[in-house]
């Protein structure tokens, strides 16, 4: 079991990485198109992290029993991170309707956005040898967007261009710009709770469940 979930890891990887070139080829066609732009997306980075999260999480299902405590802090973070970024996209998705611009969804988009962050968490909530994470892990959670968040508006102000529309001036008001980070780091801290939560349940797939008085 601990093998299978090592190459099903290395295979959501290679998946990841396959949508990350495919969205690149994809965004070179946009006028506004510039690597650094590319590169300073949440979704990117917390996808790039995410590649690192399974390939490291393969070679420990591959090489030891159980997952160390470091690794699966590292883990609920960045599966917070991308399950976050799935969920902003498609508010982000549904919010186009209203306004005056169009959101194409390539099938990088649903990738990155959508079926890695939904097998990322199937991996987390099905493991069996990830260690128990305690809630304190929300003193750090917001660490990393807020670092985030700063450095793009810095750079949004200076570039005059911003990954997403509730970060600039020109389509939304202070007050609704707080909102919209207000709304995302309350999901950030609540999903991160949840991960922290489930290390305390032992949730077994259909696979390894038996009859009872069978299979002893």
């Amino acid at each position: 079991m601990r093998t299978s979930f090592g190459i099903g890891r290395l295979l959501l990887a290679a998946v990841q990485v396959a949508a990350l070139v495919g969205n690149f080829d994809y965004v070179l066609g946009f006028a506004t198109f510039a690597t650094g732009n590319f590169f300073s997306y949440f979704t990117i980075q917390s996808a790039i992290a995410a590649v690192v999260m399974f390939v490291v999480g393969a070679v420990l299902a591959l090489r030891t029993q159980e997952d160390p405590p470091w690794f699966d802090l590292f883990r609920s973070l960045v599966t917070t991170y991308i399950i976050v970024s799935g969920i902003v996209f498609a508010l982000m998705v549904i919010q186009s309707n209203t306004r005056d611009y169009r959101i194409d969804v390539p099938w990088s988009d649903q990738v990155l956005h959508f079926w890695v962050p939904a097998f990322a968490l199937l991996d987390w909530l099905f493991d069996p040898h990830k260690a128990r994470v305690s809630v304190r892990i929300l003193r750090w959670v917001a660490l990393y967007p807020l670092v985030w968040g700063v450095f793009t508006l810095v750079r949004g102000a200076s570039v005059g261009w911003y990954p997403y529309f509730f970060l600039d001036s020109a389509q939304v008001t202070p007050l609704e710009m707080l909102l919209y980070c207000a709304i995302c780091l309350l999901i950030i801290v609540g999903i991160t709770a949840t991960l922290a939560a489930t290390t305390r349940v032992h949730l077994s797939p259909w696979w390894e469940r038996r009859e009872p008085g069978r299979g002893r």
